[in-house]
């Protein structure tokens, strides 16, 4: 394999490497045009991503493995050693994208209206994605809990954060040597899936073992497909955000095709989430980047809310959005409140994060209730005023000129 060849080392990199790496790529594909690297990869990516999970399906269905994981654990009310909040309510940030996620409700809506060319076609490319990321996430969670569960810590926890379990490794050394890699102490979710899945392909006989190590490359392959794309999309559109706030002070930022106003809103958005990736780690980085998701599901239904009880003829159907709101509101709320506390107690106190966490909050809350505001002059309309009210649109972005 490449790993054990002469030029093996020129892929090799440690934490802070790729802790730097990422951001450069992440400005790198925020500034070039989308059709010069984010169509054509997601395009080809879109097939392997389905093919892994219509393999990955077929492998559980077949090997049908057994579940080592036990339903609860005693981290249940907190104390684990990857994220030591209670289950109420960081299970429900923690899964993230794999039940509701708002990163890919911001994505969406400006790119699944440039995949549809009728109604119709709604269901099958919108709620079919979410069908699949779905899928994804069960299969991750069966591959996961089929790890004994000395073997599951031993992998996603750190090696400080293990000891104190007093647990010891069972298979992992087997697992190590079947997938030609030690995975002890690499936590994030990407090597536990791997490893989960390879374990599971390798009870279909002797004779798929000597491939396990291109199986565990190939499903590290279709993991890094989901976070370079989540990290290209998510830099640009906050690259764009960042340009349409900037446009406010200096109208020139607003132009799209106003290099001096691209690269410094690239930069800028790739320094400030890279400087989070140099400081944190799992523990620190993925309760505030649950918590964001789920925040922006929140408002995306609000909006949802919103729209519905300005078109629809029945101001009931406003309740399929808005309960679910309603629900994310409150756990979103409540876990942000306990990342503030819980990086405000961390030794030493991790300021920007919980200043991030603060920050979350009371946007949500501000938000939530502006919405709530407009919901309570809706309700009182008898009849659907519909979207254009006649009012002046906001200040568009400038077109280059010619």
């Amino acid at each position: 394999m490449v790993a054990n060849s002469a030029i093996g080392s020129w892929f090799s990199f440690d934490t802070k490497q790729l802790s730097l790496i990422l951001p450069a790529y992440g400005f790198l594909a925020a500034t070039l045009p989308v059709w010069l690297l984010l169509a054509p990869r997601d395009y080809l990516s879109t097939y392997m991503k389905i093919g892994v999970v219509l393999m990955l399906a077929a492998g559980v269905v077949l090997v049908n493995p057994v579940l080592q994981m036990s339903f609860t654990t005693k981290f249940l009310d907190g104390g684990g050693p990857i994220l030591s909040g209670p289950w109420w309510p960081y299970v429900f940030i923690t899964v993230a994208c794999g039940a509701i996620s708002g990163f890919h409700a911001l994505i969406g809506s400006g790119t699944t209206p440039k995949l549809i060319e009728k109604e119709s076609q709604i269901p099958f490319i919108g709620y079919g994605a979410m069908i699949t990321e779905a899928a994804i996430s069960l299969l991750a969670l069966i591959a996961a809990s089929t790890l004994i569960p000395a073997d599951y810590f031993a992998i996603n926890a750190s090696a400080a954060a293990y000891a104190k379990l007093g647990m010891h490794v069972e298979e992992l050394p087997m697992l190590n040597q079947l997938v030609g890699l030690n995975v002890e102490h690499r936590p994030g979710g990407a090597i536990s899936l791997a490893v989960g899945m390879a374990h599971i392909f390798s009870h279909m006989g002797e004779w798929i073992r000597p491939l396990m190590k291109y199986i565990f490359q190939f499903l590290i392959l279709f993991e890094a497909l989901f976070i370079l794309t989540t990290i290209d999309a998510g830099t640009r559109v906050a690259r764009y955000i960042l340009q349409d706030l900037f446009g406010y002070a200096y109208k020139p930022f607003r132009r799209t095709g106003w290099w001096p106003g691209l690269l410094i809103t690239s930069a800028l958005v790739s320094a400030a989430w890279g400087y989070l990736l140099c400081t944190g780690d799992i523990s620190s980085i993925w309760p505030i980047f649950g918590v964001t998701n789920q925040a922006l599901s929140a408002l995306a239904l609000a909006v949802g809310t919103t729209i519905i009880l300005r078109i629809a003829r029945k101001k009931i159907y406003a309740l399929v959005t808005i309960v679910p709101c309603a629900f994310l509101t409150v756990v979103t709320t409540w876990a942000g409140v306990l990342n503030t506390r819980m990086y405000l107690n961390a030794t030493p106190p991790n300021w920007v994060s919980m200043g991030l966490s603060l920050g979350i909050l009371l946007l949500v809350v501000a938000v939530i209730l502006d919405n709530i505001r407009v919901w309570i002059r809706l309700l009182q309309t008898p009849e659907p005023i519909g979207m254009n009210l006649g009012f002046d649109p906001a200040e568009p972005v400038l077109p280059d000129p010619e």
